[in-house]
């Protein structure tokens, strides 16, 4: 077959020649789409996240797009990747809507919203299967300039700190890097939400300008460095799974043929697959095997009281907008089943 294609492209190339003289005809090759997409996981953490999905998808993709993919804050500040998105200063953005100051009301439920999840299986049954998909893509169809993607689960939320934690007092007066709208919550126990670059992080905690860190589970503790500087982990969290999307620049989006759409859609859900298994496995053998923190726990009374304040949180956020209240009532229904469905989906 090979020897019989090359003998019809010289024989048509000859037969074209004779025909039109000095006139050729040049198939005209589809212009290869390069994409700039940038996480909010660092380095060693977007090794887990999204790097493997998008080396998969410039391998199977052929030449015809290829992703750049760049680290946190690598070419705009976290809380800026919405704006750059618009203005296509960069096409695609993996994050919460909440970090990215998303211009719509459903983004204070991005990242860690306390107490909406309990597992990672929560959060695509929430978007699949009780209506928040449908939610989320009508906020982002009054946004001009971005497309929103898709929605996954992450780790949960919990603190590690250099001092320990044992009891709700513990937390008053602790400086934490955490997310915008998890930071509001914890403010009402005394926590001091603190915001820097990803990449400061560390040394903020070693400086003393950090007192500990309420910004994912004890699996990104050890993968990116955390653990190194912190001593304890406290097993209580705020949240039982980050809800973490994919966005891209309108205009790039509609570029882009369905053939290459259909392939990113199923790179992001490889990712979402790989998250599920490293977080879940991850969480439970660090706990056990981790050498590195020592684990605390707050009292279940007494983090009962953190629960209550939740559901206090949850009406506030309910009043801000008919859409905010839509979502509120989707996760009390949604958790109301789940306590009715008993173990293993809720104990």
């Amino acid at each position: 077959m090979t020897t019989r294609r090359k003998f019809l492209q010289t024989a048509a190339l000859a037969g074209g020649t004779a025909a039109l003289g000095s006139a050729h005809i040049y198939a005209a090759e589809p212009k290869k789409i390069t994409w700039r997409l940038q996480t909010y996981a660092g380095p060693a953490l977007a090794e887990h996240v999204i790097k493997p999905s998008i080396d998969a998808f410039n391998k199977v993709a052929e030449g015809q797009m290829e992703i750049q993919l760049y680290f946190a804050d690598q070419l705009v500040p976290t809380g800026e990747l919405f704006r750059a998105m618009q203005k296509g200063t960069i096409d695609a953005v993996q994050s919460d809507d909440d970090s990215i100051a998303a211009p719509v009301d459903v983004a204070v439920f991005g990242g860690y919203f306390p107490f909406a999840t309990r597992y990672s299986l929560d959060v695509p049954v929430l978007f699949e299967q009780f209506g928040l998909r449908q939610i989320w893509e009508e906020a982002y169809a009054e946004v001009k300039g971005v497309t929103w993607l898709g929605a996954g689960a992450w780790d949960p939320c919990h603190f590690a700190t250099v001092e320990p934690i044992n009891s709700l007092a513990d937390l008053k007066g602790k400086r934490v890097f955490t997310f915008p709208t998890a930071g509001k919550f914890l403010a009402r126990f005394g926590v001091i939400p603190v915001t820097l670059p990803w990449e400061d992080v560390e040394v903020a905690i070693q400086t003393g300008e950090l007192d500990g860190i309420a910004w994912s589970g004890i699996t990104e503790d050890y993968t990116v460095g955390w653990a190194n500087v912190t001593k304890y982990f406290l097993t209580n969290n705020i949240s039982g799974a980050w809800i973490g999307s994919y966005f891209a620049n309108s205009e790039k989006w509609a570029e882009v043929p369905d053939k290459l759409k259909d392939l990113f859609r199923l790179c992001m859900d490889s990712s979402h697959y790989y998250r599920q298994h490293w977080y879940w496995g991850g969480e439970a053998k660090l706990r056990v095997e981790g050498d590195k923190l020592k684990l605390t726990t707050i009292p279940a009374a007494e983090w009962q009281t953190v629960e209550d304040e939740a559901r206090k949180f949850w009406d506030e956020i309910a009043k801000t907008s008919p859409r905010c209240a839509k979502v509120v009532e989707t996760f009390k229904r949604y958790n109301a089943l789940m306590d009715k469905a008993g173990p293993p989906y809720r104990y």
